[in-house]
């Protein structure tokens, strides 16, 4: 009896001891990846601390640190489980040589039939060595325009302003905006009424622009003083007028939003009208009088419903 427990444990501990290191192996590979985590996380904020310079550079500085260290924490995982995928293959007796030589020739044959693979690869590793897009910028890709969620070595996934997640493999790319690289502008356009001085319309912008620029916390997100561009064209409604702000990354919309309520409320209170379309009524010389008069019954109510009652 003793002899057959003997050898029923002396046939199962092998088994018993390979399901124990496979156990340790995927044990390690787990705790390993959460080192790695860890790892990546510290050196991110070491390096943070050391590259510190403030304001519009510091924040360049994150977006590309935290670009780098998310793709180089993705890798080192990758590699941590892929060597104990294979260690724990070997443990359950699978001849591991022939796999890992044969994965450069299934590497090679894979290479030819995924071509557009290694390109969007390739893409995405110039991605991030060229420094063109990073995490938390906001973008346009391939006329697609959102927030920069994640930078894989394969896709780049924008998230836009409704909501919507849009996935592009890097070698997709064709056309690449990036809207928040080093600092922004904040253009604007305004088109006044014809009959408005142009000159002062230009200097009330100016004073709103400088005193904007003056206020907090508008103060540290304006880089520069308002440039004014001048007249940009003459539409068909009236005179377009063009100046900008140089803005801190991703604050020009919302120096764009202050800056428009001010401009309404400060020509309201200066009298400056805006244009809005208009048109022009000719009559040929044969219009009959009694239309004629008509017309002219029209166009007096109207004036008169505009002038204010004393």
């Amino acid at each position: 009896m003793h002899s057959h427990v003997d050898g029923t444990i002396d046939y199962l501990l092998p088994y018993i001891l390979s399901a124990a290191r496979i156990v340790a192996i995927l044990l390690l590979a787990w705790i390993g990846s959460i080192i790695a985590h860890k790892a990546v996380r510290t050196l991110r904020t070491h390096t943070l601390r050391k590259l510190q310079t403030g304001g519009a550079g510091e924040l360049e500085t994150q977006k590309r640190i935290q670009t780098m260290t998310v793709v180089i924490g993705r890798a080192l995982g990758t590699i941590i489980w892929a060597v104990a995928l294979v260690m724990a293959l070997h443990e359950l007796r699978f001849n591991v040589e022939p796999l890992i030589a044969g994965a450069g020739i299934v590497g090679v044959a894979i290479g030819f039939g995924a071509q557009s693979l290694i390109k969007d690869v390739l893409n995405g590793m110039f991605l991030l060595i060229e420094n063109q897009l990073r995490i938390n910028d906001v973008a346009v890709i391939n006329g697609t325009g959102g927030l920069v969620e994640e930078i894989n070595l394969r896709t780049t996934v924008l998230r836009s302003e409704n909501g919507a997640v849009h996935v592009f493999p890097n070698g997709s790319i064709q056309q690449l905006s990036n809207l928040t690289r080093d600092f922004s502008y904040a253009v604007f356009n305004v088109t006044v009424d014809y009959g408005q001085d142009l000159d002062k319309v230009m200097k009330v912008v100016s004073e709103l622009g400088a005193e904007l620029r003056a206020e907090d916390p508008w103060s540290q997100t304006i880089l520069d003083p308002l440039e004014m561009l001048g007249v940009d064209s003459l539409a068909e409604s009236g005179a377009v007028i063009k100046f900008r702000f140089r803005t801190a990354p991703m604050k020009q919309w919302s120096i764009a939003r202050e800056m428009n309520l001010r401009l309404k409320r400060r020509f309201e209170e200066t009298g400056i009208e805006l244009a809005f379309p208009s048109q022009t009524l000719y009559l040929a010389p044969e219009t009959p009088s009694a239309l004629r008069e008509e017309l002219r019954k029209v166009v007096r109510e109207v004036l008169a419903e505009k002038v204010p009652r004393a």
